[in-house]
């Protein structure tokens, strides 16, 4: 049976009696199929698996969704017992910010500038400093992350090497409907006519990824020609990057990217392309 703690003391003595190696699997709750499947990869890796569900207030900026953000945390926690979770850990903001906002957070670099950076200037130094709080205070061997949001872990495993922070960081690929649409918690903002819409932006990745043996000028061509189609679909923005989301590279591994307003629900979803 999971441990439900929210305080510091609390999570502090149910990690103490924890077998090792511990994976850690951070969350904003709301969970769903996508986060099972991190789960599952933590659990078949680790000894024992702690879930954190904090909405982090210094992620979103203050026109953004933190107080719509869909909290469920009754059905989060049946979620983490079915799914075998050693310790689901829920604290307040006060447990992960006792002193008030943080005075230092970590800067993302250049990268954090750009793509997600450009739409959400402070996004991603909020997330970086909640990730970093939460590895200090977990400990971990492993901690697991979704590739859906591809950006955000290739942010974390950066920060976990340039600052020797001595963690494993684990992608998990993303989970999808039967339709493709990636599982997402903003999802459930969708309604009916823009779910339907919103399968423009899988639809485009794979017509991408399936034009890669054509070079990057054929993905981008094919991706953009499925996204002008659906005039419903408000791109913010395509990209083609390399794997570590630097510059493309003429042949191997590398990363298409979509970001999209679709009615008032902003998405995002990526797929590897091969060129």
């Amino acid at each position: 049976m999971s441990a439900v703690v929210h305080s510091r003391a609390e999570f502090a003595g149910a990690r103490e009696v924890l077998e090792g190696p511990v994976g850690l699997v951070p969350t904003l709750g709301a969970l769903h199929a996508g986060h099972v499947a991190i789960i599952e990869r933590a659990r078949a890796f680790c000894e024992s698996v702690v879930v954190t569900i904090f909405v982090n207030p210094m992620q979103f900026a203050p026109t953004e969704d933190l107080a719509v953000y869909p909290r469920t945390l009754a059905a989060d926690l049946a979620i983490c017992e079915q799914a075998g979770v050693d310790v689901v850990w829920a604290p307040s903001v006060e447990d992960v910010y006792p002193g008030g906002p943080a005075q230092v957070s970590v800067d993302p670099g250049p990268l954090g500038a750009e793509l997600e950076g450009a739409a959400r200037p402070t996004h991603f130094a909020g997330v970086l400093t909640v990730v970093a709080k939460f590895l200090g205070l977990v400990r971990p061997a492993v901690a697991f992350f979704g590739e859906k949001d591809y950006q955000q872990l290739v942010l974390i495993t950066r920060m976990a090497a340039d600052l020797e922070l001595g963690v494993g960081i684990a992608g998990v690929p993303t989970v999808r409907e039967a339709d493709g649409l990636a599982l997402s918690s903003r999802n459930v903002f969708l309604s009916a006519a823009d779910r339907a819409r919103a399968l423009t932006l899988s639809r485009a990745l794979f017509a991408g990824q399936a034009a890669a043996p054509g070079g990057a000028e054929a993905v981008l061509k094919a991706a953009t020609s499925m996204l002008d189609a659906e005039p419903g679909v408000a791109v913010d923005y395509l990209a083609l990057r390399g794997a570590d989301l630097g510059p493309v590279p003429p042949h191997g591994s590398a990363r298409l990217l979509v970001a999209a307003r679709v009615g008032s629900t902003r998405l995002i979803d990526n797929v590897e392309v091969v060129l």
